[in-house]
């Protein structure tokens, strides 16, 4: 995909990887940008940024991305792009709770779903049209300290997946956007921990992964991966899977007993 004179619509726009692909997109001569956030004054300084429009929307309700939607087709004409990139984290294993299990399934995968319902019946009917579904590293390989992250990521990319095998002949191309560590929020949120002393070591800032993305666009890769080291990772846990999770455990050991000893 050509950026240029392309309508797109950024969900988790205010700050980190979305609000650089609006700036990115900008650049690159998007037609119109809807830059869209539950921070509605993040939104709002963003869209003023790149000449755009701001629109408050949580994407875990439903609702709020098909208004985003219908808006954004009403102001704009056809949407192009829907880059469905809204994410959290949330830290523990099976003991997290039932609240948190919800919120992180909601946000992180269920608001893929909620875009694909809203702009697939248009984008069908043109026999054309892009989807750019931001999951992680994590939903390839795994995230040490957070099953809620890796499993909804997983989840994440396994939609992503069976929408270009489904639909991939009806003109509708996907992309997966699986990045490592980025110098974002989440991760100076998660930089006490040990995994999130490992990540820095290897961040991104964000216009980075905003470059890759419209690279892999462009070439209209279904993983976008702005640490090509992802994929080395990723064939490895293929090649050998038991050997694979011997190798995170000694990972995951070094990080616990680095913290230990902090």
């Amino acid at each position: 995909m050509d950026i240029k004179d392309k309508v797109v619509v950024v969900t988790g726009a205010a700050n980190g990887i979305g609000r650089a692909m609006c700036t990115s997109f900008a650049r690159a001569g998007a037609k119109a940008i809807v830059v869209a956030d539950i921070d509605a004054t993040g939104a709002s300084r963003v869209a003023k940024e790149v000449g755009g429009l701001a629109f408050a929307a949580d994407v875990s309700v439903e609702s709020d991305v098909v208004r985003l939607v219908e808006e954004g087709t009403a102001a704009f004409g056809p949407i192009d792009l829907f880059c469905s990139n809204a994410g959290i984290g949330v830290n523990g294993g099976p003991e997290a709770s039932n609240s948190e299990w919800d919120r992180i399934w909601q946000v992180n995968l269920m608001a893929h779903v909620y875009a694909a319902r809203a702009v697939l019946p248009g984008m069908l009917r043109r026999g054309q049209g892009y989807l750019l579904n931001t999951a992680s590293a994590a939903g390839l390989l795994t995230q040490l300290g957070s099953a809620p992250y890796s499993v909804t990521k997983h989840a994440a990319v396994a939609f992503a997946e069976w929408l270009a095998v489904t639909y991939g002949d009806r003109g509708i191309k996907v992309s997966c956007l699986c990045p490592q560590g980025v110098r974002t929020n989440m991760l100076r949120d998660a930089e006490a921990s040990g995994i999130g002393v490992l990540l820095t070591e290897s961040a991104l800032d964000p216009e980075d992964v905003a470059e890759t993305v419209i690279e892999g666009l462009a070439a209209e890769y279904f993983l976008i991966l702005p640490h090509p080291e992802v994929a080395d990772y990723f064939g490895r846990k293929a090649d050998d899977y038991d050997r694979w999770i011997r190798g995170m455990r000694r990972l995951q050991a070094r990080i616990t007993h680095g913290a230990r000893a902090t």
